[in-house]
């Protein structure tokens, strides 16, 4: 079997794909910035990169930081994994990267373009937001009694561990370039999803929709992040839900 290294291994959707990929029968080597062994800063590369590159075929390049540097990190995983002769760089991105002007969307597409531009076999796979990122918005919003939410914008959550399964497909198989976009099964309004939550929840929040402006507000207003022809994920939030609140023993 083939030895994979994933980057971002520890993080909500990376050690989902590493489960899957050991349970295939993969050798995974997991790299994350505080994990030992193959503990490294992507954006800082090193000599702890080329160690933890070194007899790998395949990378899944899960990694990435709300706090910039996802281009230098990607600079150097690339150059690295030049020097280790991988095979194959599968990098997971965002639905909508190239229509949505917004700045975590642009470092997404400047990604994107490097993986391409590598000069090694690549798959880029784009999927819709997950459950998750939704379920965090939601619990901080419904600390206030009044949950202001962007009018008019709808949402396309999807399963992480389904997007993980994806990928970790993809991985086990020859570079595809540009992959099917991976899309949640419905297309929802913001206030829809809203309310599910605080139903599952058990809170009561007076949800305000709120217009806002600028050109990233009316791309997402547009569905510019949505793959409606892709909706081919199976779980709804509302079972995420369900899964979620029973995992924390109903504590809201």
């Amino acid at each position: 079997m083939t030895t994979i290294l994933v980057t971002g291994g520890t993080g909500t959707l990376g050690r989902h794909v590493v489960e899957r990929l050991r349970t295939d029968g993969h050798e995974v080597r997991v790299l994350s910035r505080r994990t030992p062994p193959y503990a490294v800063d992507l954006r800082e590369g090193g000599g702890g990169l080329d160690r933890a590159l070194d007899g790998t075929g395949t990378v899944v390049h899960c990694a990435t930081s709300a706090r910039g540097g996802d281009e230098q990190a990607a600079r150097n995983l690339i150059a690295a994994a030049r020097r280790a002769g991988v095979e194959h760089l599968v990098y997971i991105s965002i639905v909508g990267v190239d229509r949505v002007p917004f700045p975590y969307y642009r470092t997404k597409l400047a990604v994107e373009r490097q993986i391409a531009d590598s000069g090694t076999g690549w798959t880029v796979l784009r999927a819709t937001q997950f459950h998750d990122l939704l379920f965090r918005l939601f619990q901080g919003l419904s600390k206030s009694p009044v949950m202001p939410l962007p009018a008019r914008v709808k949402d396309q959550p999807v399963e992480v561990r389904e997007v993980a399964d994806r990928l970790a497909q993809l991985a086990q198989g020859a570079p595809a370039g540009r992959a099917d976009d991976l899309g949640g099964p419905e297309v929802r309004t913001l206030h829809s999803l809203a309310h599910a939550y605080l139903a599952a929840a058990g809170r009561r929040r007076a949800l305000v929709k709120v217009p806002l402006r600028g050109a990233a507000y009316e791309a997402f207003r547009a569905g510019g992040h949505l793959a409606p022809e892709r909706a081919v994920g199976t779980r709804t939030f509302e079972e995420f839900l369900t899964e979620r609140f029973a995992a924390k023993g109903g504590r809201r």
